[in-house]
């Protein structure tokens, strides 16, 4: 009997994850590969396969248009309770974002996350755009970022 609670407690493992490495400094995200880069003072740390919002050409002009920002942020805040498992906040939208989407009398939006999979459908190692502007990695990568990626880190994301 013990055996089999031994068993079943193994499947449990914790969301958080330690990271005792070098510091990252800087995360960059290249939308036309869908990839993402964890930089440190001597160079690349990881690099993550990703999935974007549903319409990911161009920059994020507007709620509800499916577009994965692009330009300067920083790493903002963290959920995490995400119900995409964790999630890591990009301080979207600028000043520049607001402005822009109020000249055309829109909202810019907001809540872009770096984010894992969802529960069930969607396979963000496909490469597959599926979030609504958000950036999609696997849950096991998102624990990787969440643990590697502190507040203020900043963020570049290129077409």
């Amino acid at each position: 009997m013990l055996g089999g609670i031994a068993a079943s407690l193994s499947g449990c493992a914790s969301k958080f994850h330690s990271y005792n490495g070098p510091e990252v400094t800087r995360v960059r995200l290249y939308k036309s590969q869908r990839l993402l880069a964890l930089d440190g003072a001597e160079g690349v740390l990881r690099t993550y396969p990703v999935g974007l919002g549903f319409a990911p050409t161009g920059h994020k002009q507007f709620e509800g248009d499916g577009r994965t920002p692009e330009g300067s942020y920083v790493v903002d805040k963290r959920n995490p309770d995400s119900l995409f498992h964790l999630s890591v906040g990009i301080s979207y939208p600028n000043e520049t974002d607001i402005a822009l989407a109020e000249a055309q009398g829109k909202s810019p939006g907001g809540d872009i996350f770096i984010h894992g999979g969802p529960r069930r459908g969607i396979d963000p190692m496909n490469k597959r755009d599926w979030t609504a502007g958000c950036i999609s990695v696997t849950d096991r990568q998102i624990e990787e970022v969440y643990a590697m990626v502190q507040n203020g880190t900043p963020i570049n994301i290129y077409a």
